[in-house]
């Protein structure tokens, strides 16, 4: 990693209220020369970090690359208030404060809960995070707690700004950075990346950077056989079998222009894109026979080739004293995927017969192995306008308008080779399942903010977002009217809508209007010394269940209290915050029948919690303590159907016994109670040239893995785990070299798990099968080493 031309001294991470690890920006990202001040526009303005009261944590260029940040899990693993939960490259999803129910990112669920913003455009999409390689990264801000009056629908935990840095008219300048590692029982893996910024004039500029990254694999797909009870016949997976197949080769580049058109007025267009192909799988297999350490058996092609283009542009300028601020953007994203879905098959025949269903055109049994191939367009376009008063008036207001519009093309094929033409799905080759609908999300907004200086040392801050959105789901999903008589095309009620389906048997639409508002009180005891109280709302816009018999689901809101402080003394920083969040008709979602997902509003929650950071920079030391402790708690019986008068023992359809899923007073799953941090450097001269040694840590506690009990007990609690890095560098002019390792004892955390279908069958299948059930767990990255070297010209 390198910084702009202009580096700067590498600093003690300066804290925001989860954790500060921010290093010193780039030059053209600090208002002085003072190496402790940071500047952020977590507010939608410059600010020193210091001096904005809210919880934020800022990453700096060095920092990222200290840290061996190359994506967004490599981020979160140094932001206690921030969890990452993944299935793979592409496939992760963001949580803050323990808001998190259990998503799994299904095409038709919740939107995450975290927004997730490039430059000035948010680029989050139902899938998750764009896997985007973190290099000439300004910094990356992670905001806690609501930031829906500023940020809007899905910042309702919070919000993750990656900033770039931006074109620099004062000279032409670049950098190369290479690095080459091996993953522990894995393969080699290696970086290429660098940047050229080219002075045009002293009113413009051109910065150009590119990046390929391979990552080792280290997953080995085993031989292994299966044979399906029903029909007797056996499979096996001799031709996928394979060392180290999760490899994954990433690439792209961003382009960008700045214009100072006078004194006023700048404009900013940005081109960026990747692509990103990975294979194989990402975790290890987990079944009550036998464990698989970095070991799975995969009976079908596994992969995803994820590309995406973001092209943005941002116009900045006055009119008279006031700042404007238009910028707009559009996104295009398309992700191919292949996967395993033989367990399914597999425990489904051993249980109940299923493989009895599945023939060929002349009536004979056929291998009733499935998989999956899916394909997902992406189409997300947005616009904000901004004005903002001056900053130096007591009475300050920032507000403007937002409008945006996200496309989903959902084409996911459950394909059961050489079926009879009677039960495969209509315009398909083997489908004995098709998905093939349209989604769109529609979001509108007026917001602002309105700040009052009190006093010298009081300040008032007061704001609100008035919001509208409107999301639909059209299309086809389901079996063909030969397997099935009561779904699928047996449910149809329109011709088709959506391009490639055979029919339509869905089409729903959901809308609301609303506000949510935030009031702040600051207070400077002095200058070096800050503290403030908040209430901000967040929401998450409702959205269309796709099994029909389901309504569609509501927003849900989050309440935010919150005490905090930001302190400096000399050498050393302490900051912190207390907060109770409220979150209110939780979007909880979980496979129901036939593997669907199904979203309930159902039950509240309370997260109480406190984090804080201690920083300590001394000459060549710096130290850095962090961590946060949540206690996230549902405060209503979570019950199988979701019931006004919330009694489990009454079904408001009159049909079966509705169920207690979970009884008031269980923890939220994903996240742990307490995740914590250390981090310690030393700079020092060595022969003429500039050292450094690093080493840093990271805790993660217990933490449940499924919301509901049942599930919870079948697929195991996450254990706690410890991650520790280190690095030794040298540096001189503009040369650099470092030798480093991730993960250096090798754990092995759990970081996600599940099943190929509900838990009670692919799970739970002890004394019905030979194997019993089958999970999958996706662990922590084995230990890594690698050098790396870089040049400046």
């Amino acid at each position: 990693m390198t910084c702009n031309r202009v580096r700067t001294t590498t600093a003690a991470l300066l804290a925001g209220t989860a954790m500060s690890l921010a290093m010193p920006l780039a030059a053209q990202d600090n208002a002085a020369d003072d190496s402790n001040v940071i500047i952020v526009t977590a507010q939608k303005r410059s600010q020193n970090l210091q001096d904005v009261p809210i919880a934020i944590t800022a990453l700096g260029t060095e920092a990222l690359g200290e840290l061996q940040v190359n994506e967004l899990r490599d981020v979160a693993k140094f932001l206690p208030s921030v969890t990452v939960q993944t299935a793979g490259p592409g496939f992760s999803q963001v949580y803050f404060r323990g808001v998190a129910s259990g998503e799994n990112a299904n095409h038709s669920a919740s939107l995450p809960t975290v927004g997730i913003y490039l430059d000035e455009m948010p680029i989050t999409t139902i899938q998750g995070a764009l896997d985007i390689h973190a290099y000439d990264l300004a910094r990356v801000e992670a905001l806690a707690g609501p930031q829906g009056t500023l940020y809007g629908a899905s910042s309702m935990a919070g919000t993750i700004k990656m900033v770039t840095n931006a074109p620099d008219t004062k000279d032409s300048y670049g950098a190369m950075d290479f690095e080459l590692n091996r993953v522990h029982r894995g393969d080699f893996g290696g970086i290429a990346e660098g940047f050229y910024n080219a002075r045009i004039s002293d009113t413009a500029a051109l910065r150009v950077v590119a990046w390929y990254r391979r990552d080792g694999g280290y997953i080995d797909n085993i031989a292994g056989s299966r044979t399906y009870p029903t029909s007797g016949i056996t499979q096996n997976n001799a031709d996928l079998v394979e060392d180290d197949y999760n490899d994954v080769d990433t690439y792209g580049a961003r382009v960008a222009l700045g214009i100072e058109l006078n004194d006023s007025w700048t404009l900013r267009p940005t081109v960026m894109g990747q692509i990103q192909n990975a294979d194989g799988s990402f975790a290890q297999e987990r079944s009550t026979a036998v464990d698989r350490s970095l070991q799975t058996v995969q009976y079908n092609p596994e992969f995803s080739k994820d590309r995406w283009l973001q092209a943005a542009m941002t116009i900045e300028g006055k009119i008279g004293s006031w700042d404007l601020v238009a910028t707009g953007g559009q996104l295009w994203r398309r992700t191919e995927t292949a996967s395993d879905y033989s367990d399914y098959a597999y425990f489904y025949d051993a249980i109940a017969g299923y493989g009895n269903y599945f023939y060929d055109n002349a009536g004979d049994l056929v291998n009733p192995n499935q998989y999956i191939q899916a394909n997902d367009r992406y189409r997300r376009s947005f616009g904000e306008i901004r004005i903002s008063s001056p900053q130096e008036a007591p009475l300050r207001f920032i507000g403007g308008v937002f409008a945006q519009r996200q496309t989903h093309e959902i084409t996911q094929n459950y394909i059961i080779d050489d079926i009879a033409d009677a039960i495969t799905v209509t315009g398909t080759d083997s489908n004995i399942w098709l998905t093939r609908q349209t989604r769109v999300d529609r979001d509108y907004a007026a917001f602002g903010e309105l700040s009052f200086d009190v006093t010298d040392s009081l300040t008032l801050t007061g704001g609100a977002r008035l919001y509208n959105y409107k999301n639909s789901l059209v299309g086809f999903f389901g079996y063909s009217a030969g397997y099935s008589s009561r779904t699928g095309e047996a449910a149809c009620f329109a011709p088709a809508v959506v391009e490639g389906s055979p029919c339509t048997n869905l089409d729903k639409v959901t809308s609301d209007t609303d506000a949510i508002y935030k009031l702040n009180a600051t207070y400077k005891i002095n200058p070096d010394v800050l503290v403030y109280a908040t209430w901000s709302q967040g929401f998450r816009p409702g959205g269309v269940n796709r099994r029909g018999t389901l309504p569609p689901y509501l927003p849900d809101t989050l309440d935010n209290y919150e005490l905090g402080w930001k302190t400096s003394f000399g050498p050393v920083t302490f900051n912190g915050a207390v907060y109770q969040e409220d979150w209110n008709d939780i979007q909880l979602s979980f496979l129901g029948a036939n593997g669907l997902t199904e979203i309930r509003n159902a039950g509240i929650a309370r997260i109480r919690g406190i984090e804080s950071d201690l920083n300590y920079r001394s000459g060549g030391l710096s130290l850095t303590l962090s961590g946060s402790y949540n206690d996230a708690t549902i405060r209503r019986d979570f019950c199988r159907i979701a019931n006004p008068a919330f009694d489990c023992a009454l079904d408001p359809d009159g049909g079966p016994e509705n169920d207690l899923l979970a009884p008031a007073g269980t923890q939220l799953p994903i996240t742990a109670k307490f995740k914590g941090n250390a981090i310690a450097r030393y700079e020092f001269p060595l022969g003429g040239w500039d050292g450094h040694a690093q080493g840093a840590a990271s805790y993660i506690g217990r933490r449940r893995s499924d919301l509901r009990d049942g599930e919870n007990a079948i697929k195991g609690e996450f254990d706690p785990y410890t991650t520790v890095d280190l690095s030794f560098g040298i540096k001189k002019d503009n040369l650099r070299f470092e030798i480093f390792a991730t993960n250096l004892f090798d754990e092995r955390g759990v970081i996600n798990s599940g099943v190929q279908c509900v838990e009670v069958i692919c799970g739970d299948a002890e004394g019905l099968t030979d194997s019993g059930g089958a999970f999958y767990d996706v662990v922590t990255r084995p230990r890594l080493i690698g050098i790396k070297a870089g040049f400046d010209f």
